[in-house]
């Protein structure tokens, strides 16, 4: 099954060869980005936008003004029509303007010869003309002066009927670029692929912060380097190196600027005292902790492009999707690689066994979680019974008296319900609380001992289930080609 799930997807990848690329390469593909433009201070609003739309129709980076187009205003006087739609405003509502944003600029940038000027400018008039819808002024003036051809789309903030203003809302620019991204697949050209969060490529390079407990342990690993006489010896040490050491049943301690002792029991295995007691003594080798990396998602699920495109999704999308599926079932196969499935019912067969795995060890944290929950109600009914038992004798010599009563009511009811909780559970002899106490404790550390077990049988169901589902779908669209070729 492997090997031919390979070679449909490589002969995928060849079908598809050019628009996969365009996810492999990152630099300087569409972007977008949309910028109020406020009114500088000690100039009017009207030199303001003749500023603007001075600099966005110069001749020089426009092919000599061929490269201007513009709705419901001539490029020539843009400036004096948005001008004229702010004072019909003012006419209109009674209200001036509040801030000093006078229009909005929209700067849509391409991937260098991969579009002409005049194409550039038309797919700039048509993310102006859909994201306005028609109802506030604009132009479009293509740069051409740079390695990437550019738009620059100004639009005036009043509407075209001088009724409102344009509202900027909080993800007015991430809807610019999500619309400029689809009119731009639609046009087959390229745009930046939206990577998740840990995927980016972070501009400043931070070392990883260490905490504490890392730090207490590095210097721990570096005085026993040096071989300290005992187990004072080592302590001593620690104090020379700005830490306060608390002796006691369980030794902690406590570095500069740090609100809490951290005891060494806590840290992990090789660093509690006993341990460190037995490298001091020659009886043990002491062994650094080494970080474990942080596990990531190796594959996604796949998408199922006819569902979405019957949702009401566009070709921009079913394109999208189509990469993106090619990219995850790579990586799919690489996992059945690397755990050797080779057939729909071993993938099956290692499906059931680690559900059974996730689910038995899930109902064995549960048992335990419910005894446990079990123990601290009879540990507190038990308590509670010892302690109001003498006010309760007392209350049955004075037969049963109304006045003890209302006197005692909280002994007695604590007593009473004590009792009714001991003969629920049909107990005739009540355990010892110490008894309780030892159960509890080995309960929870058993509980303890299993959640990364369950934890790691979880992340392994998981993937499995992953992994069967995106070779069901991609079955299933190797099974309707036509649709799909019909879908792209």
């Amino acid at each position: 099954m492997v090997q031919w799930l390979g070679c449909r997807i490589i002969k995928s990848l060849c079908r598809h060869c050019a628009a996969f690329s365009f996810c492999r390469e990152v630099v300087e593909l569409a972007a977008t980005r949309l910028i109020a433009l406020h009114k500088n201070k000690g100039k009017s609003v009207a030199a303001c936008l003749k500023s603007r739309t001075d600099y966005a129709k110069n001749p020089d980076k426009t092919n000599r003004g061929e490269l201007v187009s513009s709705y419901e205003c001539s490029p020539l006087t843009a400036d004096e029509e948005f001008m004229l739609s702010k004072r019909q405003y003012e006419l209109a509502t009674g209200r001036r303007q509040k801030n000093d944003v006078i229009a909005y600029q929209i700067r849509q940038s391409f991937r260098p010869g991969e579009i002409t000027g005049e194409e550039a400018n038309k797919v700039g008039y048509e993310l102006a003309m859909r994201f306005t819808k028609g109802k506030y002024a604009f132009i479009v003036a293509t740069h051409t002066d740079r390695e990437h051809i550019h738009n620059h789309i100004i639009y005036n903030s009043t509407a075209l009927d001088g009724t409102r203003k344009f509202r900027d809302f909080f993800f007015s620019a991430l809807a610019v670029q999500r619309l400029s991204d689809l009119i731009c697949l639609e046009h087959q050209l390229s745009i930046i692929e939206i990577k998740p969060y840990r995927e980016r490529q972070k501009r400043t390079l931070y070392p990883p912060k260490e905490s504490n407990r890392d730090r207490l342990c590095s210097v721990i690993d570096n005085i026993l380097a040096e071989k300290p006489k005992d187990y004072e010896d080592f302590l001593q040490k620690l104090e020379q190196q700005g830490y306060e050491v608390k002796r006691g049943k369980y030794t902690s301690v406590r570095g500069a600027r740090q609100k809490r002792f951290i005891r060494f029991r806590t840290l992990g295995a090789g660093y509690s005292e006993e341990e460190l007691k037995a490298v001091l003594a020659g009886e043990a080798e002491h062994r650094p902790r080494q970080k474990c990396p942080t596990s990531e998602q190796k594959f996604q699920i796949l998408v199922d492009i006819q569902a979405k495109l019957a949702e009401g999704k566009g070709t921009g999308f079913a394109r999208w999707a189509k990469q993106h599926n090619l990219k995850e079932m790579s990586r799919t196969l690489v996992f059945l690689q690397e755990n050797q499935i080779g057939s729909i019912e071993e993938m099956q067969e290692r499906v059931d066994a680690a559900t059974a795995r996730y689910h038995e060890l899930g109902d064995s944290i549960k048992a335990s979680e419910k005894r446990l929950a079990e123990i601290a109600v009879l540990k507190a009914h038990i308590i509670n019974y010892a302690k109001t038992r003498p006010v309760y004798d007392a209350y049955r010599k004075a037969g049963y008296s109304k006045h003890f009563l209302e006197t005692h009511r909280t002994e007695i009811t604590l007593h009473k319900a004590a009792k009714a909780a001991f003969d629920e559970a049909n107990l005739k002899t009540l355990p010892k609380v110490k008894e309780l106490d030892a159960e509890y404790s080995k309960l929870l550390t058993e509980k303890k001992a299993r959640y990364p077990d369950y934890r790691k049988a979880k992340e392994e169901m998981q993937e499995l289930l992953r992994a069967q589902k995106n070779i069901a779908l991609f079955f299933d669209e190797e099974k309707n080609p036509e649709q799909t070729e019909h879908s792209r």
